[in-house]
């Protein structure tokens, strides 16, 4: 499965490493992904990945 967030779609940005000598080479930026148990309207529960930032406002409105 694909590093990317379930709810928002938020996934890898890219960028780069920029050393004292300001040399650049090409890095990753990675979303901060939880697994977590999300309960279905039927009842069911079923595991997403969701980012942290999501995570914190699902919490928040519910």
């Amino acid at each position: 499965m694909a590093r990317k967030c379930a709810v928002s779609g938020k996934g890898p940005m890219a960028g780069n490493n920029v050393s004292h000598a300001q040399n650049k080479t090409k890095r990753r930026f990675l979303p901060n992904l939880r697994t977590v148990r999300v309960t279905l309207e039927d009842g069911t529960t079923k595991k997403i990945k969701v980012c942290a930032k999501e995570l914190r406002t699902m919490r928040k409105n519910s």
